[in-house]
């Protein structure tokens, strides 16, 4: 399955993350979180290799700051954590990968998904709180199977060292990729590379999921 570390803003944080060879790399563009990149210089993303997608995060965010913020620091897919619409999401596919994010629960009505069918590349489904992303609170997985549209998904959401081993084993045919963030860190923005090695050990060891390019 797919790997992806979210919240990073510390350069030499993200060289360590890097190294570790992520597929995906996320950058919250959202000043109201504390993984807010705003100063990270962009040549600390500019030497990342080109097997890891850069992923900008952004929460209702207007397109014009999306589309320089792409061009700055060169990302090469958006995750869109708000109330984006999805003509918003479709109109940015001509330049990156579009991944749209949803707050689930108990009560997630999955009818709401269906109108992104065609207009994002992905979904993330993360824990449904008052916040957006980062809450280190998981959700009941089983709700994932009313899930029954054919665009693959990454997992978000209190996924840690402790549960891990039970994400290997979730058998949904569009469970596509992880997302690691607030369970590996010391501080906000600062990723745990122990726990981290620990991570991709085994979750590239598993073979649940035919990995998809």
């Amino acid at each position: 399955m797919k790997i992806k570390v979210c919240g990073l803003k510390y350069p030499d944080n993200i060289k360590a993350v890097a190294d570790l060879d992520p597929d995906y790399m996320g950058f919250i563009c959202y000043d109201r979180s504390p993984r807010f990149v705003s100063e990270v210089p962009a040549d600390a993303l500019n030497g990342l290799l080109a097997s890891i997608l850069k992923t900008a995060v952004f929460v209702d965010e207007n397109q014009q700051e999306i589309n320089r913020l792409i061009e700055e620091f060169g990302f090469d897919a958006i995750q869109l954590h708000g109330q984006e619409t999805p003509e918003f999401a479709n109109s940015f596919r001509n330049r990156v990968t579009v991944i749209k994010a949803f707050g689930l629960n108990e009560d997630f009505d999955f009818n709401q998904l269906n109108d992104y069918a065609g207009k994002v590349d992905y979904f993330l489904f993360d824990t449904k709180t008052d916040t957006h992303g980062g809450s280190g609170k998981t959700f009941n997985w089983k709700v994932l199977d009313k899930y029954k549209l054919n665009i693959p998904f990454f997992l978000s959401g209190g996924l840690s060292l402790d549960n891990l081993e039970q994400v290997t084993i979730i058998a949904h045919p569009q469970f596509y990729g992880v997302d690691l963030n607030s369970k590996f860190e010391t501080a906000p923005g600062m990723k745990d590379i122990k726990k981290l090695k620990q991570a991709f050990s085994l979750l590239k060891q598993s073979t649940t999921h035919e990995i998809r390019s």
